[in-house]
């Protein structure tokens, strides 16, 4: 028996990647890595596109889906060719430089930490296809699908691989200390400011703001929210890189969060209307997450239900002010509730690390005051560096290409004008 114990064993090493051996592999943390790029792929695809396409009108709901989806192939190839390597390369401030470009060195041996480089590449690739995609909503049902999908792989390339590599890569922000778990700046701040410049710079929608501009399925987008709410357990809790402390915290405050956010702008419509409506809780739910995801990693309970409160009561007031106030056609309020709950999360992490709150308590030779500054800092530098390149490439590529479809195909709907389908036969 042992002979035959000792057999099988040889022959099944023999059959398994020589991964399996490498040292300093961990097997559980390797496992819930997978889980969770499977779970962030899915956040967008069909998570984040469902959302979005049931807030939009019948005629412009395929252009949703399809640019979500072409978003999603051209940053994979776009992380694969040049983003990963300057994101996560070399030791320059700014950015990365080449050595890994084209996945150079990454093979079935090379490691990252506790898990195969392969795991951690194809989870942060992830990430660079759902910010993007999440920008969409600022423009979403009037944008012309080449210049959307130019802006789009352009701005990957300058301004989300740059910021990654300052906060993630070993960069300026990162060597200043800044708490950014799993994207308030790099994904929520730098999509909902360029949102919104994109939102100013294309202009409104025709009839905007006279018109009402009503979802036509809330059901679609009901769907989505589930999904993304389920799909932001890998978002947030698998940016530990592990099977860890860190993870499962990082998964129960932003489960708390995301419920105390759905509740704090469903009572505020409820008090302000009478009536507490589906739309308002699934928006106070994606403001509870967008909020938390900076700190997610670094607060305890008792933070992830006050930045979620919080998150969904400023988020629900500045939507207000940017589409009823200012009279700006984020059309699925991407700044407000993605850029403004990205800053507000990122700055309140500052104060929930404390170890008075639960939270993980501050690195050494910090103390509040020293991590709000830097926190500060993070969100101007990099919101600001959002909108001036976000800005600039929206110029320049609109001397290429024209930025807005015309009046008749925006009249038409982007469907049928665009892409030749609709996405209703009755």
């Amino acid at each position: 028996m042992k002979f035959s114990n000792a057999l099988t064993a040889t022959i099944i090493g023999l059959a398994l990647p020589s991964t399996a051996f490498s040292q300093g592999l961990d097997t559980g943390d390797t496992a819930w890595m997978l889980a969770s790029t499977a779970l962030v792929l899915f956040m967008l695809l069909p998570g984040l596109s469902l959302f979005y396409a049931g807030l939009v009108r019948t005629k412009n709901v395929l252009s949703v889906l399809m640019q979500c989806f072409a978003i999603a192939c051209a940053m994979s190839l776009l992380w694969f060719a040049v983003g990963y390597s300057l994101a996560f390369s070399g030791d320059g401030a700014l950015i990365g430089n080449l050595d890994k470009a084209f996945l150079s060195g990454v093979t079935f041996d090379s490691m990252n930490g506790s898990i195969p480089e392969s795991v951690f590449v194809v989870f942060q690739m992830t990430f660079i296809m759902i910010t993007p995609a999440l920008f969409v909503g600022g423009f979403a049902e009037r944008m012309n699908f080449a210049a959307m999908l130019l802006f789009s792989v352009l701005w990957g390339l300058i301004v989300y691989v740059p910021v990654t590599h300052w906060v993630w890569g070993g960069g300026w922000l990162a060597d200043k200390g800044l708490l950014d778990f799993a994207g308030g700046t790099v994904v929520h701040v730098t999509a909902g400011v360029s949102a919104l410049v994109a939102a100013l710079v294309i202009g409104n929608r025709k009839g905007f703001p006279e018109k009402p501009m009503t979802p036509h399925s809330l059901t679609l987008t009901v769907v989505g929210a589930g999904m993304l709410w389920f799909g932001w357990f890998g978002f947030n809790g698998g940016s530990a890189l592990g099977a860890n402390g860190a993870a499962g915290m990082a998964m129960l405050v932003t489960h708390l969060s995301a419920a105390a956010g759905s509740l704090a702008w469903m009572t505020i419509e409820w008090i302000r209307f009478r009536k507490p409506s589906v739309l308002g809780i699934v928006t106070g739910m994606v403001a509870g997450l967008g909020t938390i995801t900076p700190a997610s990693g670094y607060v305890g309970p008792v933070g992830g239900v006050v930045i979620g409160l919080c998150g969904g009561t400023v988020c629900y007031f500045a939507t207000q002010l940017i589409k009823n106030r200012l009279k700006i056609d984020d059309s699925l309020d991407v700044f407000p509730v993605h850029g403004v709950g990205g800053a507000l999360g990122t700055i309140l992490a500052a104060v929930f690390v404390s170890t008075i709150y639960g939270g993980a308590g501050y690195a050494e030779n910090m103390g509040l005051g020293s991590q709000l500054s830097v926190q500060v800092l993070g969100v101007v530098a990099t919101g600001a560096y959002a909108a001036i390149v976000s800005y600039i490439l929206l110029k320049l590529i609109g001397l290429v290409t024209p930025l807005r479809a015309d009046e008749e195909t925006e009249l038409q709907g982007l469907d049928v004008a665009q892409h030749g389908e609709t996405g209703y036969n009755m």
